[in-house]
């Protein structure tokens, strides 16, 4: 065989998708071990015709913009997360643990859209014996709702454009492959390429799609970036496996908000919706208890109240230790430091535990103000008041800096019966003032509230 038509192979990154002439114990880009597969090189397209005319760019103030239509699936949470529902011909990815629910909301979610609409679930990996045994848990009987068991992507396209359904659903995408290539199902180029011919597919037909991802072990959607690229909206569904409460969260929505989320309980009739996430989250929490701190907490534009819980002791060790859950230890080792240097505390030779109470994770600063009390609470041992929570963002110097929406986070926490709330100074001077059952004390530094709380 000549050298120009012989096949050529690359080996590729899993993970990343990284691309590299032989194989690699270590992938350079990513860091991951024993992630390279060999995998050919599909030949490159036939390029255009010399000379053939190009698109004509059009005024972008001539066009009319198509009026904005959505499917809502009558599950709220989902709904809120999408923007008001599926956009018609929109590509939507899944993605979450094993076991987390992917399989059970997509289910549900069709059953409700199947009773107006036709919907075709595409199960690659299950039977359709075992679908149907999860549809009679979770009472999913629609008329319109058909299964196919298939991995062959050509198929399950020839299958989709014979059929003509509303509504489409491929789970998972790391199943499924396409003949073309010759690399096995899961691997970078076979995502790629199925992932492709789905977004084909339902632009090109106008059939709303909806795959599920597996992630991998570091909580990304397996396969190459560029799936994230290609699709309308990513939802990733979160929740430890040690609670019943799963979060849905939009990372990318090309309709909406990625701001938003949804709250739901994973029961044993499927998944139930939380309308008030803040008095799940705080029903079993003691009150009295040194180290336990309520904060409102805000995702998007729904406030959540969250309990923190600290434990502070004496290291039996030489070296202290650190574990925290739900947040950032690298913020809770920071906070340590400022109140180790700016309050005097000496907590750096102490024991600390951390865990923010529910399976919740924080990622936003307003929570520092509730990790410096929840911390000083507990060295202290001395519990903060009862019905009294705290919000603010806490500087390397000690300042309380103000944060975004405090209207909205006084309101839950005065709908939930609490009576006190120290938050910035900056923000209680921005806040519209109205008769409030709940008493406001506004803070430049975390000295000021921890000498009125624990060091009085």
């Amino acid at each position: 065989m000549s050298g120009k038509n012989r096949e050529k192979f690359l080996f590729v990154c899993q993970s990343c998708g990284h691309q590299s002439p032989k194989w690699l114990g270590r992938c350079p880009n990513c860091d991951g071990w024993n992630s390279f597969a060999e995998e050919r090189v599909a030949p490159a397209a036939p390029a255009g015709r010399p000379g053939a005319p190009a698109a004509a760019p059009c005024q972008l103030r001539s066009l009319t913009a198509a009026r904005e239509t959505r499917f809502p699936c009558r599950i709220g949470e989902l709904d809120r997360v999408l923007g008001g529902g599926f956009v018609p011909g929109s590509l939507t990815l899944i993605g979450g643990d094993p076991g987390i629910g992917k399989s059970t909301l997509l289910l549900q979610c069709m059953d409700t859209l199947a009773e107006k609409a036709k919907v075709l679930y595409v199960t690659a990996e299950e039977s359709v014996q075992q679908v149907k045994l999860r549809a009679d848990r979770l009472g999913a009987d629609a008329e319109q709702l058909y299964l196919l068991a298939e991995t062959s992507m050509a198929r399950i396209v020839d299958t989709a454009r014979d059929w003509q359904p509303s509504f489409l659903v491929v789970d998972s995408i790391q199943t499924v492959y396409s003949h073309e290539l010759q690399s096995a199902p899961g691997t970078v180029s076979q995502v790629r390429e199925c992932c492709g011919k789905l977004m084909q597919l339902a632009k090109g037909e106008g059939i709303t799609t909806c795959i599920a991802g597996h992630v991998t072990k570091d909580g990304a959607i397996a396969g190459p970036r560029l799936l994230e690229h290609m699709v309308d909206t990513v939802l990733y569904f979160e929740g430890d496996p040690s609670y019943p409460y799963r979060i849905l969260r939009a990372v990318k929505n090309r309709f909406g908000s990625t701001n938003e989320i949804g709250v739901f309980e994973m029961a044993g009739s499927g998944l139930r919706e939380v309308a008030n996430p803040s008095e799940i989250f705080l029903q079993e929490r003691p009150e009295g208890a040194p180290g336990s701190i309520v904060i409102p907490s805000l995702e998007g534009s729904r406030p959540i109240l969250v309990e923190l819980q600290a434990l502070v002791s004496g290291a039996s060790f030489g070296t202290p230790q650190r574990s925290t859950i739900g947040i950032d230890h690298k913020r809770v080792s920071l906070l340590i430091a400022v109140l180790e240097k700016r309050v005097g505390l000496p907590l750096m030779g102490q024991d600390i535990f951390f865990n923010v109470a529910g399976g919740v994770r924080l990622d936003e600063p307003a929570a520092d103000l509730g990790v410096v009390a929840a911390l000083a609470s507990s060295h202290i041992n001395r519990p903060a008041p009862p019905r009294t929570l705290f919000f603010g963002e806490v500087g390397l110097t000690g300042e309380v800096r103000a944060v975004a929406r405090p209207d909205i986070r006084l309101n839950e926490a005065e709908r939930l019966g609490f009576r006190h709330c120290y938050l910035p100074a900056g923000n209680l001077k921005n806040l519209p003032e109205a008769s409030r059952s709940l008493q406001l004390t506004g803070v430049g530094s975390i000295a000021e509230v921890l000498e009125e709380l624990f060091l009085s």
